[in-house]
């Protein structure tokens, strides 16, 4: 089984009240439920806003790190989920309901399988 990353997109800027991000969240919950039952999950997880980001960069044989985003966008990465699937199709079928139960863009990524996936 290949493993993929489904990557929750979020605008920072949308605000939502608590009763919306509390249907979110039972929708969510009900998705990751699924994939269980279903032997497809392998994790998920929500990220605090990209305001608590730091990002460490490679410099002179040393290192930089800044406060922030590594992008400055209007859309961050908000959550993701790791599933196993047996192809492309499977992922992208969850990837729906997904899409369908936090009302934002997922974007679908497989793993590599080795070196040679990456370049």
């Amino acid at each position: 089984m290949k493993q993929y990353l489904l990557a929750v997109h979020a605008d920072e800027t949308a605000l939502e009240t608590g009763a919306e991000l509390a249907a979110q969240m039972a929708r969510t919950t009900k998705v990751t439920d699924d994939m269980k039952a279903a032997g497809a999950w392998v994790f998920v997880g929500g990220l605090r806003p990209s305001h608590a980001t730091t990002v460490v960069r490679p410099a002179n044989g040393g290192v930089t790190m800044t406060d922030g985003p590594f992008a400055e966008t209007k859309e961050q990465l908000g959550g993701f989920w790791v599933i196993q699937c047996a192809d492309l199709d499977e992922a992208l079928s969850w990837a729906d309901k997904c899409a369908q139960a936090c009302g934002r863009p997922i974007e679908v990524r497989p793993f590599a399988d080795g070196p040679e996936d990456v370049a």
